[in-house]
Protein backbone atom coordinates (compact mmCIF):
# COMPACT_ATOMS: atom_id res chain seq x y z
CA UNK A 1 0.00 0.00 0.00
CA UNK A 2 1.30 3.47 -0.86
CA UNK A 3 0.13 6.98 -0.15
CA UNK A 4 0.74 10.27 -1.92
CA UNK A 5 3.20 12.62 -0.31
CA UNK A 6 3.93 16.16 -1.53
CA UNK A 7 7.56 17.11 -2.02
CA UNK A 8 9.10 20.25 -0.53
CA UNK A 9 8.52 22.22 -3.72
CA UNK A 10 4.85 21.30 -3.72
CA UNK A 11 4.89 20.83 -7.48
CA UNK A 12 5.13 17.06 -7.58
CA UNK A 13 3.92 14.09 -5.63
CA UNK A 14 5.39 10.64 -5.31
CA UNK A 15 4.25 7.34 -3.90
CA UNK A 16 5.71 6.51 -0.50
CA UNK A 17 5.24 3.08 1.10
CA UNK A 18 3.07 3.35 4.17
CA UNK A 19 5.63 1.42 6.20
CA UNK A 20 8.18 4.20 5.65
CA UNK A 21 6.01 7.08 6.82
CA UNK A 22 7.43 8.60 9.98
CA UNK A 23 10.40 6.22 10.00
CA UNK A 24 13.77 7.90 10.48
CA UNK A 25 16.91 6.53 8.88
CA UNK A 26 18.57 5.43 12.09
CA UNK A 27 21.29 2.83 12.53
CA UNK A 28 19.69 0.44 15.01
CA UNK A 29 23.00 -1.36 15.50
CA UNK A 30 25.04 1.62 16.71
CA UNK A 31 27.33 1.05 19.67
CA UNK A 32 30.11 2.78 21.59
CA UNK A 33 33.33 1.32 20.23
CA UNK A 34 35.32 2.03 23.40
CA UNK A 35 32.80 0.08 25.49
CA UNK A 36 33.37 -3.19 23.63
CA UNK A 37 35.88 -5.63 25.17
CA UNK A 38 38.41 -7.42 23.00
CA UNK A 39 37.95 -11.07 22.16
CA UNK A 40 41.51 -12.27 21.49
CA UNK A 41 41.10 -15.22 23.88
CA UNK A 42 37.54 -16.10 22.82
CA UNK A 43 36.16 -18.80 20.56
CA UNK A 44 32.83 -17.86 18.98
CA UNK A 45 30.44 -20.19 17.19
CA UNK A 46 28.06 -18.83 14.56
CA UNK A 47 25.09 -20.85 13.34
CA UNK A 48 23.43 -19.42 10.22
CA UNK A 49 20.12 -20.20 8.56
CA UNK A 50 20.24 -20.99 4.84
CA UNK A 51 16.67 -19.75 4.49
CA UNK A 52 16.59 -16.19 3.13
CA UNK A 53 20.33 -16.51 2.55
CA UNK A 54 20.42 -13.21 0.66
CA UNK A 55 19.84 -11.68 4.09
CA UNK A 56 21.60 -14.14 6.39
CA UNK A 57 24.82 -14.02 4.36
CA UNK A 58 24.98 -10.28 5.02
CA UNK A 59 24.30 -10.85 8.71
CA UNK A 60 27.13 -13.38 8.81
CA UNK A 61 29.48 -11.01 7.01
CA UNK A 62 28.73 -8.25 9.49
CA UNK A 63 29.19 -10.53 12.50
CA UNK A 64 32.52 -11.94 11.30
CA UNK A 65 33.94 -8.51 10.42
CA UNK A 66 32.97 -7.13 13.82
CA UNK A 67 34.48 -10.08 15.70
CA UNK A 68 37.75 -9.70 13.79
CA UNK A 69 37.71 -5.97 14.44
CA UNK A 70 37.80 -6.73 18.15
CA UNK A 71 40.69 -9.20 17.90
CA UNK A 72 38.87 -12.53 17.68
CA UNK A 73 41.21 -14.70 15.62
CA UNK A 74 39.86 -16.06 12.34
CA UNK A 75 40.55 -19.66 13.33
CA UNK A 76 38.47 -19.13 16.47
CA UNK A 77 35.37 -18.08 14.55
CA UNK A 78 33.49 -21.29 13.77
CA UNK A 79 30.61 -21.11 11.28
CA UNK A 80 27.97 -23.78 10.65
CA UNK A 81 24.83 -23.57 8.51
CA UNK A 82 21.41 -25.08 9.14
CA UNK A 83 18.45 -25.34 6.73
CA UNK A 84 16.07 -22.90 8.38
CA UNK A 85 15.49 -20.57 11.30
CA UNK A 86 13.76 -23.25 13.36
CA UNK A 87 16.93 -25.38 13.25
CA UNK A 88 19.07 -22.61 14.74
CA UNK A 89 18.32 -23.82 18.26
CA UNK A 90 19.65 -27.32 17.70
CA UNK A 91 22.63 -26.02 15.74
CA UNK A 92 23.51 -23.73 18.63
CA UNK A 93 23.16 -26.63 21.06
CA UNK A 94 25.65 -28.69 19.04
CA UNK A 95 28.15 -25.85 19.41
CA UNK A 96 27.60 -25.74 23.17
CA UNK A 97 27.96 -29.49 23.54
CA UNK A 98 30.83 -30.21 21.17
CA UNK A 99 32.32 -26.95 19.91
CA UNK A 100 34.22 -25.71 22.99
CA UNK A 101 33.02 -22.15 22.43
CA UNK A 102 32.67 -19.14 24.71
CA UNK A 103 29.49 -17.92 22.98
CA UNK A 104 27.21 -18.77 20.08
CA UNK A 105 25.56 -16.36 17.66
CA UNK A 106 22.35 -17.50 15.94
CA UNK A 107 21.63 -15.67 12.67
CA UNK A 108 18.40 -15.99 10.72
CA UNK A 109 15.65 -14.12 8.94
CA UNK A 110 11.90 -14.70 9.05
CA UNK A 111 9.58 -12.56 6.94
CA UNK A 112 5.84 -12.34 7.58
CA UNK A 113 3.75 -14.30 5.10
CA UNK A 114 0.06 -15.01 4.59
CA UNK A 115 -0.18 -17.78 7.19
CA UNK A 116 0.64 -18.17 10.88
CA UNK A 117 3.84 -20.04 10.06
CA UNK A 118 5.75 -16.83 10.82
CA UNK A 119 4.36 -16.72 14.37
CA UNK A 120 5.18 -20.34 15.14
CA UNK A 121 8.75 -20.07 13.85
CA UNK A 122 9.44 -16.84 15.72
CA UNK A 123 8.02 -18.19 18.95
CA UNK A 124 9.88 -21.48 18.63
CA UNK A 125 13.32 -20.06 17.96
CA UNK A 126 12.96 -17.34 20.59
CA UNK A 127 11.99 -19.82 23.28
CA UNK A 128 14.61 -22.30 22.11
CA UNK A 129 17.48 -19.84 22.35
CA UNK A 130 16.24 -18.62 25.73
CA UNK A 131 16.21 -22.20 27.01
CA UNK A 132 19.78 -22.80 25.80
CA UNK A 133 21.06 -19.76 27.69
CA UNK A 134 19.51 -21.06 30.88
CA UNK A 135 20.47 -24.72 30.40
CA UNK A 136 24.13 -24.26 29.52
CA UNK A 137 24.95 -20.98 31.25
CA UNK A 138 26.79 -19.74 28.17
CA UNK A 139 25.75 -16.82 25.94
CA UNK A 140 23.60 -17.73 22.94
CA UNK A 141 22.91 -14.51 21.08
CA UNK A 142 19.63 -13.89 19.24
CA UNK A 143 20.54 -12.49 15.84
CA UNK A 144 17.31 -13.33 14.04
CA UNK A 145 15.47 -10.71 12.00
CA UNK A 146 11.68 -10.98 12.25
CA UNK A 147 10.24 -8.46 9.81
CA UNK A 148 6.99 -7.71 8.02
CA UNK A 149 8.66 -7.30 4.63
CA UNK A 150 11.85 -8.29 2.84
CA UNK A 151 12.66 -4.59 2.48
CA UNK A 152 12.71 -4.20 6.25
CA UNK A 153 15.08 -7.15 6.48
CA UNK A 154 17.40 -5.64 3.88
CA UNK A 155 17.47 -2.36 5.79
CA UNK A 156 18.65 -4.26 8.88
CA UNK A 157 21.23 -6.41 7.10
CA UNK A 158 23.69 -3.73 6.09
CA UNK A 159 21.14 -1.13 5.02
CA UNK A 160 20.03 2.18 6.49
CA UNK A 161 19.18 0.63 9.86
CA UNK A 162 22.54 -1.07 10.33
CA UNK A 163 23.37 -4.75 10.50
CA UNK A 164 21.89 -7.15 13.03
CA UNK A 165 25.00 -9.29 12.59
CA UNK A 166 27.21 -6.48 13.92
CA UNK A 167 24.90 -6.07 16.88
CA UNK A 168 24.90 -9.80 17.64
CA UNK A 169 28.70 -9.93 17.53
CA UNK A 170 29.04 -7.02 19.96
CA UNK A 171 26.58 -8.70 22.33
CA UNK A 172 28.53 -11.96 22.11
CA UNK A 173 31.79 -10.21 22.99
CA UNK A 174 30.26 -8.46 25.98
CA UNK A 175 28.48 -11.51 27.35
CA UNK A 176 31.39 -13.91 26.80
CA UNK A 177 33.74 -11.56 28.65
CA UNK A 178 31.19 -11.11 31.43
CA UNK A 179 30.98 -14.89 31.82
CA UNK A 180 34.78 -15.13 32.02
CA UNK A 181 34.82 -12.47 34.75
CA UNK A 182 32.43 -14.51 36.89
CA UNK A 183 34.38 -17.73 36.27
CA UNK A 184 37.64 -16.01 37.24
CA UNK A 185 36.09 -14.54 40.38
CA UNK A 186 34.75 -17.95 41.40
CA UNK A 187 38.12 -19.59 40.75
CA UNK A 188 39.90 -17.02 42.90
CA UNK A 189 37.34 -17.47 45.67
CA UNK A 190 37.71 -21.25 45.55
CA UNK A 191 41.48 -20.83 45.72
CA UNK A 192 41.21 -18.58 48.77
CA UNK A 193 38.80 -21.01 50.44
CA UNK A 194 41.20 -23.86 49.70
CA UNK A 195 44.14 -22.04 51.29
CA UNK A 196 42.06 -21.24 54.37
CA UNK A 197 40.95 -24.86 54.60
CA UNK A 198 44.55 -26.09 54.34
CA UNK A 199 45.64 -23.69 57.06
CA UNK A 200 42.78 -24.74 59.32
CA UNK A 201 43.67 -28.38 58.72
CA UNK A 202 47.30 -27.64 59.60
CA UNK A 203 46.29 -26.04 62.87
CA UNK A 204 44.00 -28.91 63.79
CA UNK A 205 46.32 -31.82 62.85
CA UNK A 206 48.53 -33.56 65.48
CA UNK A 207 48.05 -31.09 68.32
CA UNK A 208 49.91 -33.49 70.66
CA UNK A 209 53.03 -33.29 68.51
CA UNK A 210 52.98 -29.52 68.89
CA UNK A 211 52.53 -29.88 72.64
CA UNK A 212 55.44 -32.34 72.91
CA UNK A 213 57.60 -29.98 70.89
CA UNK A 214 56.80 -27.16 73.30
CA UNK A 215 57.57 -29.42 76.27
CA UNK A 216 60.98 -30.22 74.79
CA UNK A 217 61.69 -26.50 74.44
CA UNK A 218 60.73 -25.92 78.06
CA UNK A 219 63.04 -28.73 79.18
CA UNK A 220 65.87 -27.07 77.26
CA UNK A 221 65.33 -23.80 79.09
CA UNK A 222 65.14 -25.64 82.41
CA UNK A 223 68.48 -27.28 81.65
CA UNK A 224 69.99 -23.86 80.95
CA UNK A 225 68.81 -22.60 84.27
CA UNK A 226 70.28 -25.59 86.08
CA UNK A 227 73.57 -25.01 84.31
Amino acid sequence: MAVKKTTVSGSKTKAVPAENIGVKKKNLSEYKADAVPEGKDLTIGIVVSEWNNEITDKLLDGAVKTLKKYKVRAERIKVKRVPGTFELTLGAQYFLQYGQVDAVIALGCVVQGETRHFDFICQGVTQGITDLNIKFGLPVIFGVLTTNTMKQAQERAGGQHGNKGDEAAITALKMANLHKEFVLAETMLEGADGELEDYSRYLSEDPLDDAEYLDDDMDYFDDDQDY
